[in-house]
């Protein structure tokens, strides 16, 4: 799947469907929270390392493609590596989004912009601007691994990173997972009782049993 296909899937999906797809997709920490709401991140990870100095963030602006997501992992890093300047560059640029595994400031201008911007904290101390660190090698950032060409996708929930195959292969599953929240709403709305909808007795009986059990909708998708 063509990553402009990929995206526009995306579009249309939540970071929980993928969550409920594969427990076991890799998922930034809850530390890590997008400054302005009701933004979707969607892109390809550039990722890079910096240290208490922001020189390689202007690195990976400069080299970054339309698309891509700065991934920056800060190691630890107590002092800002990005502000409304860098910001408001990488929207020029067609980025897609950033996201600071430490700190950032100006976070006034960053909320305006039109891409999401994710950030740990904020302080108004700016780092150094005379150390290279790499670019486009396997991060850390909020407390999982991200290779360059990773597919970032965040919302308000939070961030979740994949391959771009392990995404289009799960595409299928959290679709469908969609499909049926959509259809639950829906009942919901029209006054139908959630547990009905469920194998609610079926599962605590199996619980209290002690019996594997898995809890479930049941009953037809709905539109």
């Amino acid at each position: 799947m063509d990553f402009v296909t990929l995206r526009q899937r995306l579009a249309t999906l939540e970071t929980s469907h993928f969550a409920d797809a594969d427990k076991n997709i890799r998922i930034m920490d809850a530390g890590l929270r997008p400054l302005r709401l009701g933004q979707k991140l969607v892109g390809r990870a550039f990722t890079l390392i910096c240290r208490e100095d922001f020189m390689t963030v202007l690195v990976a602006l400069d080299q970054a493609q339309p698309g891509d997501v700065l991934i920056v992992d800060t190691r630890g890093s107590r002092r800002a590596v990005l502000g409304e300047l860098f910001g408001l560059e990488a929207q020029r640029r067609g980025l897609a989004g950033i996201v600071v595994d430490g700190p950032v400031r100006d976070t006034a201008t960053l909320r305006t912009l039109d891409i999401p911007v994710y950030a740990r904290s904020a302080t108004p101390v700016a780092g150094s601007i005379a150390t290279l660190f790499p670019v486009q090698q396997p991060v850390q950032c909020g407390g999982v691994t991200v290779n360059p060409g990773d597919i970032v996708f965040g919302d308000e929930d939070g961030v979740i990173v994949a391959a771009p195959e392990e995404l289009a292969a799960l595409l299928p599953i959290a679709t469908d997972i969609e499909a049926r929240e959509r259809s639950v709403m829906v009942r919901l709305a029209a006054g139908e009782n959630l547990l009905s909808m469920l194998n609610f007795e079926e599962h605590y009986a199996n619980l209290i049993a002690g019996r594997e059990s898995a809890l479930r909708f049941e009953g037809p998708v709905r539109q």
